[in-house]
């Protein structure tokens, strides 16, 4: 069974950093890609960026430049570098695996809450 833990979040003023992490169990991480989603309120869940196996990254157009994605495979853990926040990245942000890099995303964590002041 895996398991997937994200912790990190918090509140921080528009400008502030925050770095997510994502603990994974129960499975073989280095074989999993790996992706963030977040979901704000009363809007539907969106994908913010992805690693794959081979390393190689892809991030949704409003994050990229501020959002940075990598992945230990020695700790099973993958994080997000979350830097320039504004006040429209407040949501609850999740992390996801996938058994490979084409497919859906089968795994999610429980979600870590991040608030973004103005």
């Amino acid at each position: 069974q895996v398991q997937l833990v994200e912790s990190g979040g918090g509140l921080v003023q528009a400008g502030g950093s925050l770095r997510l992490s994502c603990a994974a169990s129960g499975g073989t991480f280095s074989r999993f890609g790996m992706g963030w989603f977040r979901q704000a309120p009363g809007k539907e869940r969106e994908f913010v960026g992805g690693i794959r196996r081979s390393g190689s990254i892809n991030y949704a157009d409003s994050v990229k430049g501020r959002f940075t994605i990598s992945r230990d495979n020695a700790k099973n853990t993958v994080y997000l570098q979350m830097n320039s926040l504004k006040p429209e990245d407040t949501a609850v942000y999740y992390c996801a695996a996938r058994n490979n890099d084409w497919g859906i995303y089968a795994y999610w964590g429980q979600g870590t809450q991040v608030t973004v002041s103005s």
